[in-house]
């Protein structure tokens, strides 16, 4: 077998190739733009492992290996970069170090989706940006109204908020914004309206996801974001692992007996935790026993923390729903004792 080590760059690769059977030890730089790592590939016999660090902008090299029917490993590249003992890092020795990470057995190798659960990804995280830049609109059509007094807050995407924009009396440049920052609104609203009726389409055909969905709080983004960045979730044994995961465990620095707990890591999919935190508002409204937890811990340190907390439980949640296939089961109702620092589970 022909095992190569590949420390990837977006227009050149550097790699160091090991025969397993000749016992050879080669290294070569090989360029993207002229085609030089496309034959290089097609004319290795099989079969061929590469390993490389997991990076961006790759999908089309992981493509070329798959239809050359050579096995990809990508690795977690922190953990990579932590197994490096020298301080010298040159392109080099970087594919020198993967390729012995994996002849040695210690390459850390991550899960990969399939194509279909990567495009369904671009599905959701195109909607997010289309509306990121319709609340980026949004601001600055706020920003007018106020500088003309007009204040009606969430009202003024109503259609009687959006006549009163229209009808404000603005004059050159200020009102050539004010018109195409509503058509370019209109055209925003409409585009990510397809987008939410293609989310809800394929999130029917995830049983999975409608599973998730039977929570307060969870959607059909929310569900299948969750489904398509966790994968299989008999990849966790516990749902620690599951906020370790997604970075909603705090970082720790603890020694000496002394425990120093910080902010969460957010060493995770930032997307899906931004989904989680929003999530986790509505279901703070609608959940009775996340609702208790989200007031608890906001009146005593603030209200921030508290989303950060809801979050975390509801990935917990999720993640126990898929692993026991349960939906979501309300909890108990609470009856208060005479004492009203005690309560007991009504029977």
């Amino acid at each position: 077998m022909q095992i190569i080590g590949c420390d990837f760059h977006p227009s050149y690769q550097q790699i160091a190739w090991l025969n397993e059977e000749t016992g050879e030890l080669r290294e070569v730089s090989l360029h993207h733009a002229s085609g030089q790592a496309q034959r290089f590939y097609a004319a290795l016999p099989r079969p061929v492992r590469v390993g490389m660090e997991a990076v961006g902008n790759s999908l089309w090299f992981e493509k070329l290996l798959a239809e050359l029917k050579h096995e990809l490993w990508i690795g977690d590249a922190a953990r990579i970069r932590s197994l490096a003992v020298r301080r010298q890092k040159t392109d080099r020795r970087d594919a020198q170090h993967l390729l012995e990470l994996m002849t040695s057995g210690r390459f850390p190798r991550l899960w990969v989706p399939s194509v279909e659960q990567r495009d369904l990804r671009q599905l959701l995280l195109h909607r997010h940006k289309l509306v990121a830049m319709r609340r980026t609109v949004k601001n600055q059509l706020q920003h007018l109204a106020l500088n003309q007094g007009l204040q009606r807050k969430s009202r003024l995407w109503t259609r009687a908020g959006r006549q009163q924009l229209r009808e404000l009396p603005l004059v050159g440049w200020t009102a050539r914004r004010r018109d195409e920052l509503l058509e370019l609104l209109d055209q925003l609203d409409s585009r990510i309206g397809d987008l939410d009726r293609a989310v809800d389409e394929q999130a029917a055909q995830h049983p999975a996801v409608g599973l998730l969905m039977t929570h307060p709080g969870v959607g059909p983004v929310v569900g299948l974001a969750y489904v398509l960045t966790l994968g299989p979730v008999e990849r966790f044994a516990r749902g620690k692992q599951v906020a370790s995961y997604l970075g909603l465990i705090p970082r720790e620095s603890s020694s000496g007996g002394r425990q120093r707990l910080g902010a969460i890591s957010k060493q995770g999919n930032p997307w899906l935790r931004s989904l989680l935190v929003e999530a986790a508002q509505t279901a703070a409204r609608l959940e009775p026993e996340l609702r208790r937890d989200y007031r608890r811990l906001a009146q005593r340190k603030h209200r921030a923390v508290a989303k950060v907390m809801v979050a975390r439980k509801l990935a917990v949640r999720l993640y126990w729903m898929l692993r026991e296939h349960q939906p979501y089961s309300p909890p108990p109702a609470v009856r208060m004792q005479e004492s009203p620092s005690h309560s007991v589970v009504a029977p």
